[in-house]
């Protein structure tokens, strides 16, 4: 019996890890990141950090792998939440899960903080293409719906707008978490729905 619950023991205290180093990168960047503080985190002794994560980029990486999963299936589920019946709302469902809600935003900050990493570990490399494509994905679908059912009037191919608008969310939600006064996240979210707007063809977005 005991062995039988063995690894869901050990999933279990696998993701309770990754939640604290998540925490703790949020907290304190990667570069300060120390396994003190992960064990601090999660309540647990430093040997037992290093029993499950022997090497630190492992665990930095799941936390990365866990941040992006998280973060898709939030913009996927408000997605799917607006009608389907209206793409405007679908479309406008998207353009508002995207950015940073503040500047202190633990998601986005977490992300862009591991982004980081891409240029050194081809593993953070995947993860961070992966979140793009599948954020050009949604967006792809959104437009494609829209431009089907005579909803939108595209300017240009859908999947080339979807590029434009994870580009531009991507470099809105930087300056949002690097704290730039003269980009807060109202006036971020008015200028991705104003380029959307103009774009589409629908003044309504």
């Amino acid at each position: 019996m005991g062995k039988a619950g063995r690894p869901r023991n050990q999933t279990a205290r696998r993701q309770a890890l990754v939640s604290a180093a998540g925490q703790a990168i949020a907290e304190r960047g990667l570069e300060g990141l120390r396994i003190k503080d992960i064990a601090d985190a999660a309540g647990v002794s430093q040997g037992s950090v290093l029993y499950y994560y022997p090497e630190l980029d492992d665990l930095v990486l799941e936390v990365h792998r866990g941040a992006v999963e998280s973060y898709l299936a939030s913009r996927q589920r408000a997605y799917e939440e607006a009608p389907a019946e209206d793409p405007a709302a679908r479309l406008r469902a998207l353009l508002h899960s995207g950015l940073p809600s503040m500047t202190d935003d633990p998601v986005h900050g977490l992300l862009y903080e591991l982004h980081r990493r891409a240029g050194r570990s081809p593993g953070h490399a995947e993860l961070m293409t992966s979140l793009f494509a599948r954020e050009v994905a949604l967006y792809t679908t959104a437009l494609e719906v829209g431009a089907a059912t005579g909803a939108f009037s595209l300017a240009a191919s859908a999947h080339d707008l979807a590029h434009s608008l994870v580009a531009l969310e991507d470099g809105y939600g930087l300056h949002i978490v690097s704290h730039n006064a003269a980009l807060r996240p109202d006036r971020a979210r008015e200028l991705l729905v104003a380029h959307a707007r103009a774009v589409t063809g629908r003044t309504d977005l």
